[in-house]
């Protein structure tokens, strides 16, 4: 058991990068999802309102993060939130967009 701990403890952060992203990112989508039903609007609803499609916003709530920040309003006005509440989201989750 030590031994793992002890090799564990020589690799580098780089390592555990892809890790700390889908983890990170499968966080953003809940709390995406959350909101969502929170709410009370259906997928269909919530991505056409956004502006995307169902399968698109689906793959951010599995937590496939979009690369680009032009998406963040729309879908804080499909999901009912201010910029400032999903920025805050992002803020939080932001090792899911990390390279």
């Amino acid at each position: 058991m030590s031994m793992t701990r002890n090799v564990s403890a020589t690799l580098p952060p780089a390592f555990f990068a892809d890790d700390r992203r889908q983890f990170w990112g499968q966080i953003f989508g809940h709390m995406i999802q959350n909101a969502r039903e929170l709410c009370g609007r259906s997928l269909e609803e919530t991505a056409e309102l956004a502006g995307m499609e169902v399968t698109e916003w689906l793959a951010v709530e599995a937590g496939h993060v979009p690369s680009g920040t032009t998406w963040l309003r729309p879908m804080a006005d499909a999901l009912a939130l201010s910029y400032d509440q999903i920025s805050s989201i992002v803020l939080l989750c932001r090792e899911a967009w990390e390279l």
